[in-house]
């Protein structure tokens, strides 16, 4: 129907988007901050609209050095938008993304507590969905407001059918791509190859993240430190995508420290791991705990930390940690 593609073109003037973005230079005033916001929103939608397939790593990678958040002039803008009667449609839906940004690092909980009286009384004809991969980040004023929904991933074929349909990708790629994002389509779009053979972005992000899992296995003094050289001093949004895909790397190194060689998701590497895990002789309840310290220094990456501190800190302390049982 017409109104189904006008969602689809992100055009529908019922359909709201709202996601983290840079704080704008320059906003000297509150007006001029909102504006700002309005302005770089809209460039954000339309990039989205130009390319639909643009793997969302590619975002960060590509992002400026920073914080990206939901500020405050963007919760009020969101709120004014939503005291607004419909325009096409019987309702009108507010999509706000990655809503742990509510709160970003270096901000009070001014935006979340913007939104708070409009989530508990919505206007009518009103509907908000808050979308979040750390639902756990959000205040609880927040999340007491509304209606839990988890989405589970898709089951690996139906992943790899959808990148050979839609992102022209090879059998064997789609299907590696898809068990290595486990079943999160988004997520597997950085795993394909691009038209040249060239590795995916997420592809590049592994083998950054397993350098920093062998460095802190590794008994050589010096492995922390080239790593966080070969970090940068800035990226870290970048940095984060990395990171997670060392928890990834952690996991997996965890079944094969546990006889479950079978539930690893790097399984190209199982070996390897097997034999790092070996020689460091690895308890797996101290996964936990590094998985644990890899969460702070993602939280860390979040701010604007010098990723080259973070990296370098992180990684001696899952030496400490992974080595200390042997």
């Amino acid at each position: 129907c017409r109104a189904c593609k006008m969602v689809l073109r992100l055009e529908h003037p019922d359909v709201h988007w709202y996601m983290p973005l840079p704080r704008p230079k320059g906003a000297s005033t509150p007006e001029k901050m909102a504006d700002a916001l309005e302005e770089a929103r809209f460039a954000r939608l339309a990039e989205v609209r130009d390319q639909p397939l643009r793997p969302p790593v590619v975002q960060a990678l590509e992002a400026k050095p920073g914080v990206e958040g939901i500020y405050l002039a963007a919760a009020r803008s969101l709120r004014q938008h939503a005291q607004r009667r419909p325009s096409m449609a019987s309702e009108q839906l507010f999509i706000i993304g990655d809503a742990e940004a509510l709160v970003p690092q270096e901000a009070s909980p001014e935006a979340a507590n913007a939104l708070l009286k409009l989530l508990e009384e919505p206007p009518e004809a009103t509907r908000f969905v808050l979308t979040s991969s750390e639902p756990g980040s959000l205040l609880d004023t927040i999340r007491s407001r509304t209606v839990p929904l988890n989405l589970s991933a898709l089951p690996i074929g139906q992943t790899a059918d959808f990148l050979i349909e839609h992102a022209g990708a090879e059998a064997e790629a789609a299907h590696r791509a898809a068990r290595l994002a486990e079943g999160s389509p988004g997520r597997a779009l950085g795993f394909v190859p691009g038209s040249n053979g060239a590795d995916g972005p997420l592809d590049q992000l592994r083998k950054r993240s397993v350098r920093l899992l062998a460095a802190a296995l590794s008994s050589r003094r010096a492995d922390p430190f080239i790593e966080a050289l070969q970090a940068g001093t800035s990226g870290g949004r970048a940095l984060v995508e990395v990171l997670e895909s060392l928890q990834l790397w952690l996991r997996d190194l965890a079944a094969v420290r546990s006889g479950r060689a079978d539930q690893v998701i790097n399984a190209d590497v199982t070996d390897w791991l097997t034999r790092q895990g070996e020689q460091a002789a690895v308890a797996p309840g101290a996964i936990s705990t590094a998985l644990a310290r890899v969460d702070e220094a993602a939280l860390q990456a979040r701010g604007n930390v010098n990723p080259q501190l973070v990296i370098a800190h992180l990684v001696l302390d899952l030496r400490r940690i992974l080595r200390r049982a042997s």
